[in-house]
């Protein structure tokens, strides 16, 4: 059971940088900022999970059965995310690529003390274990300030495939294509740092700062960091209603307004990037229907372009109505992984892929997000991320994109560099 208490807050700006700084102290720690980005099925300006409970931490062999048990027997609010090989849960699949961050395959906790703020207005709801310290806490997030932060060291971030390498994957992957193996696939390459020494806080203010993304994530478990400014929502559940908005076709932004324009209008009619968008739409109403009313899976919005402050995006969405038989959980594993970081048909680009990527993705092309008390969820995808082991120093980011038959490997590198901009300024 909780406490749900109502504050007004008058400078939500500062309130959430305070409420950030407070929260280090814990050993756990979910921040999901929507950045106050216009969209249609936004929930909150931000929420803040704080100081396990209970938690579940489980490597890929039964997850989901775990994480459905978990989520029945607590019927709370639980914070945290699957990675991408959860896959091999759900498939006969595995990943044997190297691993340098080594972070759980699921990790998810029950906290307990929540801060969420619509508008002006923060619900904080505490367990009735500690509700005797909202008001101390409360008095101490308000006087939470700023340090300056002092430069650690400098990160000097490698590209884990060259060029030259790059292009010979995808040249590969293109024969796939030909053979017919595959239509589409979401192809990725690491960036990593050793002997790194970060502040994640920092890093992750600057990153939300250059990106203002609408699924940000602050994430922490004890020394392992997840800081992401994920523009994509995979999958939300209100009520019997799901949606899920996969992103497939991206642009430049210039500040030139003119050249601005021009970039997106390029996007909106560019019929390599609509194609790859309409494959990945197809895909995700396939796997909505596994659990879907009959007739119910529709795609409300088909290849629309929307604006961030990096880039553009091309973005599709597509909503069904749960059949009552359908646990949340059976939801997310007859969708996961998401079909915009995998390709079409899924399993057999999961295979290709494992085998022409270099590193393991982890948490990277996996979700984070929470179940409410009810069994809704909202997760995002990740990517646009670093993420960083403390305890190891090794920093980590990956980017990729679309592979079709239409692809011309040095442009879908080029792709993947301006994807790697905004990690990269953030830790150089």
């Amino acid at each position: 059971m909780r406490v749900s208490i109502h504050k007004h807050i008058s400078n939500p700006e500062q309130f959430k940088q305070q409420l950030l700084i407070w929260a280090q102290q814990f050993r756990e720690v979910v921040f999901l900022d929507s950045n106050s980005y216009p969209q249609e099925y936004s929930s909150f300006n931000f929420t803040l999970a704080v100081d396990a409970f209970t938690s579940l931490k489980t490597d890929f062999h039964n997850a989901f059965e775990d994480l459905k048990q978990y989520q029945q027997t607590t019927k709370d609010w639980l914070f945290g995310y699957l990675t991408y090989d959860l896959k091999n849960d759900v498939e006969p699949l595995k990943s044997s690529n190297f691993d340098g961050l080594e972070f759980p395959d699921l990790f998810f906790f029950q906290p307990k003390k929540i801060f969420i703020l619509k508008e002006n207005q923060l619900e904080i709801q505490y367990l009735l274990l500690c509700d005797d310290e909202v008001e101390e806490d409360f008095d101490e997030i308000t006087k939470s300030h700023f340090e300056p932060f002092v430069t650690l060291s400098e990160v000097e971030v490698q590209q884990r495939i060259s060029k030259e390498l790059y292009v010979e994957k995808v040249t590969k992957m293109l024969e796939h294509i030909h053979k017919g193996d595959m239509y589409e696939a979401n192809f990725c390459m690491e960036f990593f740092a050793e002997n790194a020494i970060i502040n994640p806080l920092e890093k992750f203010q600057k990153l939300n700062e250059i990106s203002q993304a609408p699924f940000s994530v602050f994430f922490k478990n004890h020394k392992q960091y997840l800081l992401s400014a994920s523009p994509e929502r995979y999958l939300k559940k209100v009520g019997e209603t799901l949606i899920s908005q996969p992103i497939k076709g991206t642009s430049k932004r210039f500040s030139d307004p003119n050249e601005d324009e021009k970039s997106k209008q390029f996007l909106e009619s560019d019929s390599k990037e609509r194609a790859e968008n309409i494959m990945i739409t197809d895909l995700v109403r396939n796997d909505l229907s596994h659990t879907a009313q009959k007739g119910s899976v529709e795609v409300v919005e088909l290849c629309k372009i929307y604006s961030f402050l990096q880039v553009h995006q091309m973005i599709s969405t597509i909503t069904s109505k749960l059949d009552s038989q359908y646990s949340p959980i059976d939801v997310l594993k007859t969708t996961f992984p998401m079909g915009s970081m995998t390709g079409a048909p899924k399993i057999s680009v999961m295979k290709i892929i494992e085998n022409l990527e270099e590193t393991k993705r982890g948490l990277y092309s996996g979700a984070v997000g929470y179940f409410t008390p009810e069994g809704d969820f909202d997760f995002n995808v990740v990517i646009r991320s670093i993420l960083y082991n403390q305890e190891n120093q090794y920093v980590s980011f990956s980017v990729g994109s679309a592979i079709t038959a239409q692809s011309v490997p040095e442009k879908e590198y080029e792709e993947c560099l301006l994807k790697a901009k905004a990690m990269r300024e953030v830790l150089q």
